[in-house]
């Protein structure tokens, strides 16, 4: 009986269930988390709403440029082209060849000026050698000359000289006057000032002339003076 007494009386003793909370009150208050220095919890501000500061900035700049930005059927400002030489050569010489490599026109002189805005040569002391498609010869010279940009058009100016060299058939023929305009392409040679022409001893000079070398016919201009040499007949 003692041992069931026993048994009873411990069963009867305080203890704490395992589902049962515990009450520390006894111990103190709770402890607190210090808090957390001030920089530390603006960058954690800044980190949470960076996205949303770069997206505010990049619809910013957008709207910037797109109020900035020109219309595209905006016109253009017109900039006046200045005729200024692009490139100066001095005591040269310029070669053009046909497409199957054959020597079309050969200029010299002291200096050569080029023109981009109209593709133009300026010339000073010119001297020029021009070949025609049949191979016919064409020399030209003149204290100053204008050119377009592939030669096949010079105006001469200034104690201008056109020559034809001679052939198994004519003489030559020599054009000189203060303004010759000589067209390669089509062989022909012409002028509103005064001109003497010349072809062996036989001189012709005009207020104006023109001159188609394929045609082989002269056109005088205004009024005229010729003088013919008859050639002596073989005795």
């Amino acid at each position: 009986m003692a041992l069931a007494d026993a048994s009873e009386a411990e069963a009867d003793a305080p203890g704490f269930d395992d589902d049962e909370l515990v009450d520390l009150s006894f111990a103190g208050p709770e402890l607190v988390a210090p808090a957390a220095p001030w920089y530390l919890r603006f960058f954690d501000l800044a980190s949470a709403y960076l996205p949303l500061l770069m997206m505010a900035v990049l619809a910013a700049g957008t709207w910037w440029l797109v109020r900035n930005a020109p219309p595209l059927d905006a016109p253009r400002p017109v900039v006046a082209t200045r005729h200024e030489p692009d490139y100066v050569m001095t005591h040269f010489i310029v070669q053009r060849f046909a497409a199957d490599g054959t020597l079309r026109t050969q200029i010299e002189g002291d200096t050569l000026r080029h023109y981009a805005d109209d593709d133009t040569l300026e010339i000073d002391a010119a001297r020029i050698r021009a070949i025609g498609d049949n191979g016919t010869v064409t020399l030209a010279s003149a204290k100053r000359a204008l050119a377009n940009g592939d030669g096949s058009e010079v105006q001469l100016l200034g104690d201008a000289r056109v020559v034809r060299p001679a052939s198994e058939k004519e003489e030559a023929v020599e054009f000189r006057g203060e303004f010759l305009h000589a067209f390669r392409n089509i062989e022909q040679v012409r002028s509103n000032q005064p001109v003497v022409v010349t072809q062996g001893t036989s001189v012709v000079r005009a207020q104006g002339m023109a001159y188609d070398n394929l045609a082989r016919v002269v056109d005088l201009k205004g009024r005229s003076t010729a003088t013919f040499t008859a050639k002596k007949r073989p005795g």
